[in-house]
């Protein structure tokens, strides 16, 4: 039985479409025109666009070797993969965000998503959490 946290009864029914229904497609950022000077503006137009009413982009262009890519995506598998006894070892703090739990939760009776999420902040060093680092598998 399905948690009574994870059911949301005031949803719009999902919409069931096919790849030629003409859905709006992911905005697409090209950082070689974002950082080129005669076509930085419009590109910059697309990134705030792009954020403000998406909410996230594809990056195209970003010299981000594709072994890179797949080693990172196979080692986020991974990390999603472990059993939960594993993943437990990660789990968020009181009062903290990093680690695997649910973001954004102001209360026990709000409504979740049924998903895992996993969050870690790298930069500025000063707010890493230092005991997630030495637990984690590799490539992290």
């Amino acid at each position: 039985e399905v948690p009574k946290r994870y059911i949301c009864d005031d949803q719009d029914p999902p919409v069931i479409t096919d790849a030629c229904s003409g859905l709006p497609q992911v905005p697409v950022i090209d950082l070689r025109r974002l950082v080129s000077e005669d076509q930085a503006k419009p590109e910059l137009e697309k990134l705030h666009h792009a954020c403000k009413e998406w909410g996230f982009f594809q990056l195209i262009n970003h010299d981000v070797s594709p072994e890179l890519i797949e080693k990172v995506k196979k080692g986020t598998e991974e990390l999603f993969n472990m059993p939960m006894e594993e993943k437990k070892k990660f789990w968020q703090r009181d009062g903290e965000s990093d680690g695997f739990g649910q973001a954004f939760v102001l209360s026990e009776d709000q409504r979740l998503d049924w998903a895992d999420i996993f969050y870690m902040l790298t930069l500025p060093a000063s707010l890493r959490k230092p005991h997630l680092f030495p637990k984690l598998p590799l490539p992290f």
